[in-house]
């Protein structure tokens, strides 16, 4: 077939945009938030000065901002609040304290029930809280069986997305493709309009992911196990011949180049003077300072001091009597989204004084950043760091309580808030209200929300930290681009550039290419934007052919969630590649076939006509 004509000169600007902000979305060191609003507001400022008129109407810049109200992104907003209250109260810690116990009595069964659990609920949960309470509880078992996590966290996390895929609320990808066909007049689906070939080709990826997946993955050690980076606590004497003495204690730390952190001084047993940075050291003063074993004995040299170990002032440091640590554990914490230290710093956050665990390292896709060379403290964590920690057991157990990260050895104490079952009841009843169609999911899921709070499950604070500025943007951008491409015609314009290429072929092999061009970009460019980009393309491309629309829109959504292949297409995978230590070429090696066993798959079954009419 010919290829159609070009569009008008609109159509052809919000093509180009689209294809700028595909490449931005991918861009790693550019944040989505910024891309996203870039790209809307260059359509709101293009439209405003270059204004679009079509059948009598004119496309105002104004309606790019709909997209805040819309009804998706009411829905996602909500329920990810919901699911921010099912993570603050625990409600799904029983199922883990049952996995822990199932893992050592059988771990083959116990893989495959983790793979089809994570799959169930992350049907009707965000994926984000089912993977943060999965994560630590295969760890724990790796730990405690002397076996590497690697080969199950990947296929742990790939189940959530898969159960994500057979229901409208699944994910946010599928409610926004939802809402588009919607809102472009084509039958709504139902909540389990299309949990058939979804459940059918989840399967099939489970299967794959229990029998094959483990053995494509390394048995590889988790940084948790290393111990070498300790911090001691230990006293630093000042001695009369210490060049410190009657100078401030800036003298101090400037001699050791600000690197000695000094927690407490004391002058004389039980004294504690203020720690002002001009208070006068004098001979006698200890002054408690938190390191490593090389470092405490670099700031004795440096100061001319004697170093004693915390609770035997009497006996100095030497190879007698060393260093000790009996209190202290060593524990790795996830920041995960929604966690009150993303996108923030350690030492803004105060995280020394308010948890009392000292950060020994921090690790991010393949990097790390040690104490040696980084200063960690000012570096600005992202949801999936994991920060290697030390401090007292006490400690550690207070902070697998407060969720605002997940500790990856937690084994025993997991917290389980009494309102727990309230949060666990008000997301049941969010579901079976929608599923029921006695309520559409944005208002039971607003509904849900204002119970979360006004029972306690959630505090306002926690609830504005589960939003996600992230996602609202990309959200109401793809919308707006979305809104822009079907105006002025871009969308129809592509459709019939994807029919002259693929109009001598069967319906359904026009479906399964539309699917896999989607699996292509939702592993490159966000999967909300492929789903509100592709939708009305999808929609054209069923016009054009005179075919009923549902199966190609099916495509848009199955191919929109097939983000598997890269540690960027989906913020989970950040969270188990952080966990696993994964790099990119193992997400590369597992995901890649699972693309292709879901494209197959799905593709065949989509080419039976009774999944493509809800």
């Amino acid at each position: 077939m010919p290829f159609p004509p070009p569009p008008n000169l609109h159509a052809m600007a919000v093509l180009a945009l689209t294809a700028v902000a595909l490449v931005l979305f991918s861009r790693k060191n550019i944040s989505l938030e910024s891309s996203s609003l870039f790209v809307l507001v260059a359509l709101a400022v293009g439209f405003e000065l270059f204004p679009f008129h079509a059948q009598g109407k004119t496309l105002h810049a104004v309606d790019f901002f709909t997209g805040f109200g819309n009804e998706a992104l009411i829905a996602v907003c909500s329920l990810m609040i919901a699911g921010h209250g099912i993570l603050r109260t625990g409600a799904l810690e029983p199922i883990g304290r049952f996995l822990a116990k199932l893992w050592r009595k059988s771990p083959k069964g116990s893989l495959l029930l983790t793979l089809l659990l994570g799959a169930v609920i992350s049907a009707f949960i965000n994926n984000v809280p089912v993977v943060v309470l999965l994560l630590p509880v295969l760890v724990s078992v790796s730990l405690k069986t002397g076996t590497s996590p690697a080969p199950i966290l990947m296929p742990m996390g790939f189940s959530t997305l898969l159960g994500g895929t057979t229901t409208t609320i699944g994910t946010s990808t599928n409610l926004l493709v939802v809402a588009v066909a919607a809102e472009m007049g084509l039958e709504k689906f139902n909540m389990f309009d299309f949990v058939v070939p979804a459940s059918l080709a989840g399967s099939v990826g489970i299967a794959y992911l229990w029998l094959i997946a483990p053995r494509l993955l390394p048995q590889r050690k988790l940084a948790i196990s290393d111990s070498s980076a300790r911090i001691f606590t230990a006293h630093l004497a000042i001695t009369q011949d210490s060049p410190v003495v009657g100078k401030p204690l800036s003298k101090a730390l400037s001699l050791t180049d600000g690197k000695m952190h000094v927690i407490a001084l004391e002058r004389g047993e039980g004294n504690g003077i203020m720690l002002l940075p001009d208070v006068i050291l004098q001979a006698g003063d200890h002054l408690v300072i938190d390191d490593t074993p090389e470092n405490l004995k670099e700031f004795e040299t440096i100061l001319q001091g004697t170093l004693f170990p915390a609770g035997s002032e009497d006996t100095p440091i030497d190879d007698d009597n060393p260093l000790h640590d009996d209190d202290q554990q060593i524990a790795e914490i996830a920041i995960f989204p929604g966690s009150r230290l993303a996108a923030t710093t350690l030492d803004s956050a105060g995280f020394v004084d308010r948890y009392g665990l000292m950060p020994l390292a921090l690790h991010r896709s393949g990097k790390r950043f040690q104490r040696s060379r980084d200063k960690i403290e000012t570096i600005r964590l992202q949801s999936g760091d994991i920060l290697l920690v030390q401090g007292p057991r006490d400690r550690i157990a207070a902070i697998k309580t407060t969720k605002d990260v997940m500790v990856l050895d937690a084994i025993v104490d997991l917290p389980y808030s009494r309102k727990a079952p309230i949060a666990m009841g008000i997301m049941i009843g969010i579901v079976a209200i929608s599923a029921l169609d006695i309520l559409p999911i944005a208002i039971s899921a607003m509904c849900g929300t204002l119970l979360m709070i006004m029972t306690g499950c959630l505090g306002w604070r926690d609830a504005t930290r589960a939003l996600s500025a992230q996602v609202i943007l990309i959200v109401v951008t793809s919308l707006a681009l979305g809104t822009a491409m079907l105006t002025t015609g871009g969308a129809a314009y592509l459709g019939a550039l994807f029919v002259s290429i693929f109009g001598n072929a069967s319906p359904a092999v026009v479906t399964s290419a539309l699917m896999m061009l989607m699996a292509i970009f939702t592993n490159i460019i966000s999967n909300n934007a492929t789903a509100v980009i592709g939708t009305p393309i999808a929609a054209s491309i069923a016009s054009q052919m005179g075919l009923p629309p549902e199966p190609f829109i099916l495509a848009v959504l199955f191919g929109a969630n097939m983000s598997f292949a890269t540690p960027m297409a989906y913020k989970t995978n950040l969270l188990v590649m952080n966990a696993g230590e994964y790099t990119f070429g193992e997400f590369l090696k597992v995901g890649i076939p699972l693309v292709l066993i879901m494209w197959a798959t799905l593709s065949l079954l989509l080419s039976v006509p009774l999944w493509g009419n809800p």
